[in-house]
């Protein structure tokens, strides 16, 4: 149990160092945040203040700070503002995937849609992306209006594709990475790219940023998806199973269906194709999930994305804000949190 430990405390400290890197600014990205979700109307403060207080890692915020940081931006709070846009785009895709997905808990606590309802949920995120507009067209800069304007289309696809697919238990592995690509490595890549952009970096660090961030959200969440039918990990108290509850077909489930035999295929297909799936039937699936050694496999594949994101660091000199960088691909792919 000490070597676990030990491992759990090695793989929270690369987010840790990030966070540390950054801990003066990121207090002001949250103010900043706080400030421009004021409202008149009631409800509208209501669900902002709730949704900010349950917390996250704003780990894509401190991407975009740590990136600026790697590039030497050093004058004016640019960095802070755009920062907290991003982090405001993300919140916003969270309260319309709640409504999509149907989810009741998110972060251990119950999601706006669960309390408020679907309506209020995704009019309060559409609200968010309007104050995200706001501050992109206060920055000025038409390379990052251009840049967030067109990650939240690609956002919206890539939810539109995954809704497309619902329930698709025999989903190409390539359409699946077509979506976790657009909804969630194209705001990590957005992220990292506008540190470069502030920095007025060459194009080529801009892109090697942009690959780095796109490589890590793509690590990010196959790790994600992994960790949700991760039945090893139940000493580290996280509730798994979620997903297949929503009844989202991920990489854990396309990589099974491929391997179990013929009456495992239908009673797996049958499961997803119900309204709600149960207890016993998840019990069942995590089995199938161990015997067929499936989550080493998606590990075995987020390696090549880890890969890519750390090597695409080697055009920058060696420095502090490097290696912090270079040490979150091993929190994104063995994280327990």
């Amino acid at each position: 149990m000490g070597s676990v430990v030990q491992l759990k405390k090695q793989i929270n400290n690369s987010y840790l160092n990030l966070r540390n890197s950054v801990e003066d600014k990121l207090i002001l990205v949250e103010e900043k945040i706080t400030s421009k979700l004021i409202s008149k109307v009631d409800l509208i403060h209501k669900m902002t203040d709730y949704h900010l207080k349950t917390g996250g890692k704003k780990l894509r915020a401190l991407l975009t700070l740590q990136s600026a940081k790697l590039c030497g931006y050093k004058k004016g709070g640019r960095d802070i503002n755009l920062a907290a846009c991003v982090e405001l785009i993300h919140a916003a895709t969270l309260m319309h995937d709640d409504v999509i997905d149907k989810a009741e808990i998110r972060r251990g606590k119950k999601t706006l849609n669960k309390i408020w309802g679907n309506q209020s949920s995704i009019l309060v995120g559409d609200y968010l992306l309007s104050r995200c507009f706001e501050m992109m067209v206060e920055d000025g800069n038409l390379e990052i209006l251009r840049l967030l304007s067109s990650t939240s289309s690609e956002i919206a696809q890539g939810e539109v594709l995954q809704l497309q697919n619902k329930g698709e238990i025999d989903m190409l592995e390539e359409t699946y990475l077509k979506i976790i690509s657009s909804k969630t490595a194209s705001l990590f890549s957005s992220a990292t790219k506008v540190g470069a952009i502030l920095a007025n970096k060459e194009s080529k660090y801009k892109e090697a940023l942009e690959f780095y961030g796109k490589n890590l959200g793509l690590t990010f969440q196959i790790a994600d998806d992994a960790l949700d039918y991760n039945s090893e990990l139940k000493l580290f108290g996280k509730k798994i199973g979620n997903d297949f509850f929503e009844g989202k077909i991920t990489l854990p489930i396309i990589l099974l269906y491929q391997k179990i035999d013929k009456i495992d295929k239908i009673k797996l297909k049958s499961y997803f194709s119900k309204e709600k799936r149960g207890i016993e039937e998840l019990e069942y699936v995590l089995n199938l999930i161990k015997k067929n050694n499936i989550i080493k496999e998606c590990y075995n594949k987020a390696d090549y994305f880890i890969n890519l994101a750390s090597n695409s660091l080697s055009i920058f000199e060696d420095s502090e804000e490097k290696r912090i960088l270079k040490n979150l691909t091993s929190f994104s792919i063995e994280r327990k949190f």
